[in-house]
């Protein structure tokens, strides 16, 4: 029996409207709108990058241009609606998945207890229950209040202090949570105090655990292999993955089809079986143009933006400057279901201007009048984001295809 068959535009199509993509950027972004936004498309990433705004912020303003960042503040640290734990990176989750995270706790104890004591200085596992018991009489507190007296080294990840690593030891394995953020610096409370009681409770059972994660992958993701399962949200194992996806089909949970990609080449998915019906009544991506994080959730699996779209996209932070191809951290661009270029963008706060350096459009995109406007009103409306009142294009800024 052949499998059934999904077009690289339905593919485009669902995969755009899971990730909140496909309808124009409006309506609310606030309290429980902005809860269900995060939840639709499963998590937020968090990054310290701030050429415009940080990440997590780009990819919420992305799908509701009334978004602003005091809002996720609000929803985190006042209405506690989202927390914050790591998937494959630091991330913003809704509250509700709280307690599939107990496994992530024992699981990333697990991996820190072969690595951590390599990788960073001698004396951090005997700070834990004197940070626990500070915290618990003084309150939250941040690495700048720990580790007085201690010795300070370059600030990377791999020279921690012993008290910060002993913070982050402990927030990584669930002992403690960020209660809020002051600009970008943690705040760390005990998890008790900030997780509400209705999410701590007892963890599912880990088989129960390994199919909501792949289960809530597919459908998040409309299609996937076993790895993007896994991937999704960085809570299983590769094996797990495979043995769901073979069960699934199994208990015809799921069904297996030939996606199409940007170039006409096939790639075997699991979908639910009523994947190309889903498809089908999937709405038409509005034509407005977008501008996208490099982090965003619907690009952060490179392979798989480049099969769907044909666009490859790889960051280049830290590539030397005289070795880049486009620049530091340049945005992808959304028109429709295409990713039509790549822009670099700064906001000069100070100055109150949003500088365009470059822009270099994808082989065989025009820059004609109305998709020029298209780029122009976008920019404006990232500009009042970005607290600019102007936008300021420097010579040279609309490159050749590379």
């Amino acid at each position: 029996m052949s499998r059934p068959i999904l077009s690289n535009p339905s593919a485009r199509r669902l995969f755009l409207d899971r990730h909140a993509l496909s309808e124009a950027p409006v309506g609310p972004a606030t309290g429980a709108d902005l809860a269900a936004l995060i939840d639709r498309i499963g998590f937020v990433q968090i990054d310290s990058i701030n050429t415009v705004e940080r990440a997590h912020h780009m990819i919420l303003w992305s799908r509701r241009q009334t978004y602003r960042p005091a809002a996720l503040k609000a929803l985190h640290e006042r209405d506690r609606g989202v927390f914050e734990h790591w998937t494959h990176d630091a991330s913003i989750l809704p509250i509700h998945l709280h307690g599939y995270w107990h496994h992530n706790f024992t699981r990333r104890e697990a991996r820190m207890r072969a690595n951590w004591a390599k990788w960073f200085r001698p004396g951090f596992e005997p700070q834990f229950e004197t940070i626990l018991a500070r915290i618990a009489a003084e309150g939250p507190l941040t690495t700048s209040d720990v580790g007085a007296g201690e010795v300070r080294g370059s600030g990377g990840w791999w020279d921690w202090n012993p008290s910060k690593t002993a913070l982050e030891w402990l927030w990584h394995t669930g002992k403690l949570a960020i209660a809020r953020r002051d600009g970008f610096q943690k705040v760390y409370d005990l998890a008790e105090r900030v997780i509400p009681e209705a999410h701590r409770g007892p963890a599912p059972h880990s088989d129960e655990m390994i199919h909501w994660a792949c289960a809530a992958a597919l459908d998040r993701l409309g299609f996937a292999d076993p790895s993007e399962l896994r991937a999704y949200w960085g809570l299983i194992t590769p094996a797990e993955a495979k043995d769901w996806a073979a069960g699934a089909l199994r208990r015809g949970e799921v069904i297996e089809v030939d996606v199409m990609g940007a170039g006409g080449q096939m790639r075997r998915s699991l979908a639910r079986p009523d994947v190309v019906q889903a498809a089908a009544l999937a709405p038409e991506p509005v034509g407005r143009l977008r501008i996208l994080s490099p982090f965003d959730p619907a690009l952060r699996d490179r392979d798989r933006a480049e099969f769907l779209f044909g666009f490859a996209y790889r960051i280049e932070v830290f590539v030397p400057e005289a070795k880049r191809k486009y620049g530091y951290y340049v945005f992808p661009m959304l028109e429709g279901d295409r990713l039509i270029g790549r822009i670099d963008v700064k906001a000069f706060k100070d100055l109150g201007v949003l500088r365009v350096k470059g822009f270099w459009p994808e082989a065989g995109v025009r820059m004609g009048a109305a998709r020029l406007a298209r780029l122009e009103a976008e920019l404006d409306r990232l500009a009042r984001f970005a607290g600019c009142d102007r936008v300021a294009f420097l010579a040279g800024w609309l490159r050749e295809t590379v």
